[in-house]
């Protein structure tokens, strides 16, 4: 049986020692959904957020299979450890697209506000920058290349309190965005996008530049998360450091 577990703590030492902020907002609930074997004491736990789901504790082919039912065509399934690598190719064969992302140490005390406010005030007169207010958070959702910003909360109230979000326009258009894919208590997942015909013009680190440095004015962690080298060289250009590859698998359903 799968169970969706109400009482998060009992999963949390699952989770234990795993630095992923989008499995942090399943815990203290305030987005995403954890699943787990048992409700009183689980040996196993899915964490499942927007397009990602977080596997822990003893592998079990009945949680990966959940996650199937969750109405996503697409997810991004993270294994803790090999154990569960293997059983995520053994139940969903060619249709897991094995994958390597790239993670981020976690250093509050990192970043040259000097450089990024460098960065943020040297935008191209040509373009205008906004912090992410109730207007832009419905359109930008309603845009799909640019929907991620604020699609995994359900209200812009929510937003306010756990997202930010600095958006580049260009004659009152997005163009370029740094928001939150997700938020917890005391900070944020980072998600940067630009529109095709926009890019390679610096918009991503401009904008990446001024939401890590409204992040560090009201004291939270802007969490970044590579998906592939350019995302890892942005970070990097942005004052982050590379701690580690890891495994992920790309899931298409319904095909």
């Amino acid at each position: 049986m799968v169970y969706h577990l109400i009482q998060t703590e009992k999963a949390a030492r699952l989770f234990e020692g795993w630095q992923e902020t989008m499995i942090w907002s399943c815990l203290k609930g305030v987005m995403g959904n954890i699943y787990t074997d048992s409700l009183e004491n689980p040996s196993s736990a899915m964490a499942l957020l927007g397009d990602f789901c977080f596997f822990a504790g003893a592998p079990d082919k009945e949680l990966i299979f959940y996650a199937e039912s969750a109405g996503r065509d697409f997810l991004i399934l993270v294994p803790k450890d090999d154990g569960w690598a293997a059983f995520i190719e053994s139940c969903y064969l060619k249709r897991a697209k094995k994958t390597v992302r790239y993670a981020l140490k976690k250093e509050p005390d990192i970043f040259h506000r000097e450089s990024l406010q460098a960065a943020a005030d040297g935008l191209d007169a040509a373009y205008t920058m906004k912090m992410m207010d109730e207007e832009l958070f419905w359109r930008c959702r309603q845009s799909e290349w640019c929907r991620d910003w604020t699609a995994q909360y359900d209200s812009y109230a929510l937003y306010q309190k756990y997202g930010l979000g600095a958006v580049i326009l260009k004659d009152g258009e997005p163009v370029s965005g740094a928001s939150s894919y997700s938020g917890y208590p005391g900070g944020i997942e980072i998600e940067i996008d630009t529109r095709k015909d926009y890019r390679r013009k610096g918009l991503a680190y401009r904008c990446g530049a001024k939401l890590i440095l409204e992040c560090l004015k009201r004291g939270w962690y802007p969490a970044w998360d590579a998906q592939n080298l350019w995302s890892l060289g942005l970070a990097e250009k942005l004052g982050y450091h590379f701690e580690r590859e890891y495994t992920a698998y790309e899931v298409l359903f319904g095909v």
